[in-house]
């Protein structure tokens, strides 16, 4: 294949959205839609990737990173040709083309290196037969099926409008044709606009010919214009996404009931119950169990793993053989070593909890090392914050916190050691001993000042 280059047309305002957000930065699967198909144009390792950007430009571009990408300003919306042409001193002689669309985020990779193993000699575009083809760009052919022109829909007769192939946007073809049509393009139609459409009844009048390409899968020609799109193409989305995961062996109980928004790798024997999201990079290994209406982003979870119902996991790495939820909230940086017990109401921030250990009910473990074999009661809270400061909460292996216990970091109890039930810890706890905290009297101290923040 020649010097590719890939042009993405974002520049459309989407008024349809009713949306401050420019349309192409509105997300499909977690990730925005421009994101999505430059991830596509990437796959076909091109030698440049131009975006066209027009409306809310500047946050487009904030928001869409890459090197690799070079930007061309489309200041006027004047038409798809108005706007390839705004692209057209970034392209060399030789070498040729791709238009892909900003708004269309299934586009076929495969299609697209098809049409492109032909685009070094000839224009090639991209079509399907639609049932209802009102509003598309109609592919008028004649009686060989050769293409002659693409007209569009209000400036189509009856006769063409009853015809059903239309153009997708999607064409590829050589540079230097591209730079000569473009320059011949007009704006009389009833658009007043400069149609990219036009350049194939100019490649027909040079004796050129045109290839159809014709797809077969609507969903990945289809164009993003208002939220019934976006909701749309997000649920093929995450179908797709689903039915990926069952031929790979994962059980979904409801294929219509998932949601990934990033990357979730599966091992053998995975069940994922309904309702649940996954964001970021997620891993499950063999034979993990995740509950209904569970929450989980950016988080590895070790073989023969339980999660239970209304889990929320964020940025956490579960050893094997635990078992977590329901309703438990693991925040960033809790990492559990395997067979631990994270149980209803509780939640972990910053935590390491150690092989076997327990906090089962209603409790908040942050800032925190846990060793093995602990357990830790019911209401029991690591009072790690002092208005101002974070500080560490150290618990040894072997020992057993009672219920409704406050461990007032920063404090370390020894392997081993027992705290009873309704003690305030605020002093380091000796190994192997009973310890608890029965306050008789209340005082309030005049004066007293909360601690300030440490500056780093």
């Amino acid at each position: 294949m020649t010097d590719l280059n890939i042009i993405i047309l974002a520049a459309g305002k989407g008024t349809r959205m009713r949306s401050d957000l420019p349309k192409v930065l509105h997300a499909i699967g977690g990730k925005p839609i421009l994101h999505r198909v430059i991830e596509a144009a990437r796959q076909l390792n091109p030698q440049k990737i131009i975006v066209v950007y027009g409306f809310g430009g500047e946050q487009v571009q904030q928001l869409t990173p890459g090197e690799d990408l070079e930007w061309v300003l489309q200041a006027e919306q004047l038409g798809t040709g108005h706007a390839v042409q705004q692209a057209v001193p970034l392209l060399g002689d030789n070498g040729s083309t791709l238009i892909l669309l900003g708004d269309v985020p299934l586009v076929d990779v495969e299609a697209c290196k098809q049409m492109l193993a032909q685009a070094d000699q000839h224009l090639v575009v991209q079509t399907f037969i639609k049932d209802d083809p009102t509003g598309y760009g109609r592919i008028v052919r004649n009686a060989d099926e050769q293409v002659l022109a693409i007209v569009e829909h209000k400036d189509a007769s009856e006769a063409q409008r009853a015809i059903q192939e239309v153009n997708t946007g999607i064409m590829a073809m050589p540079n230097a044709q591209l730079k000569n049509w473009l320059s011949q393009i007009s704006n009389h139609n009833a658009q007043k606009e400069y149609y990219l459409t036009d350049i194939i009844a100019l490649s027909v009048r040079e004796g050129r010919a045109v290839l159809p390409y014709v797809v077969t899968d609507g969903w990945s020609v289809t164009g993003i214009n208002s939220k019934l799109d976006l909701h749309d193409i997000e649920r093929e989305f995450q179908k797709r996404k689903g039915y990926a995961l069952m031929t790979q062996g994962v059980t979904l109980l409801d294929a219509n009931r998932i949601d990934i928004r990033g990357t979730l790798t599966c091992g053998r024997d995975v069940i994922i119950d309904v309702n649940c999201i996954f964001e970021g990079d997620v891993t499950l290994e063999d034979n993990v169990h995740i509950g209904p209406h569970c929450v989980i982003r950016q988080a590895s979870i070790a073989k023969g793993t339980k999660v239970s119902a209304f889990t929320h996991i964020d940025d956490a790495n579960i050893g094997a053989e635990s078992s977590i939820g329901p309703f438990a909230r693991l925040r960033p940086g809790t990492k559990l070593s395997e067979k631990t017990h994270i149980g209803n109401f509780v939640e972990l921030k910053n935590a390491q909890v150690g092989i076997g250990s327990k906090v089962n009910h209603l409790s908040y473990v942050g800032d925190a090392e846990v060793g093995a074999n602990v357990n830790v009661g019911a209401g029991v809270i690591t009072c790690n914050y002092d208005g101002a400061n974070k500080h560490k909460t150290i618990i040894e292996d072997d020992v057993f916190v009672g219920s409704d216990t406050q461990l007032v970091a920063p404090v370390t109890v020894g392997k081993g050691a027992t705290i009873a039930a309704g003690s305030t810890i605020t002093k380091n706890v000796p190994a192997d001993t009973l310890t608890l905290c029965r306050a008789r009297e209340q005082r309030s101290i005049q004066g007293w000042k909360r601690p300030q923040k440490v500056k780093k």
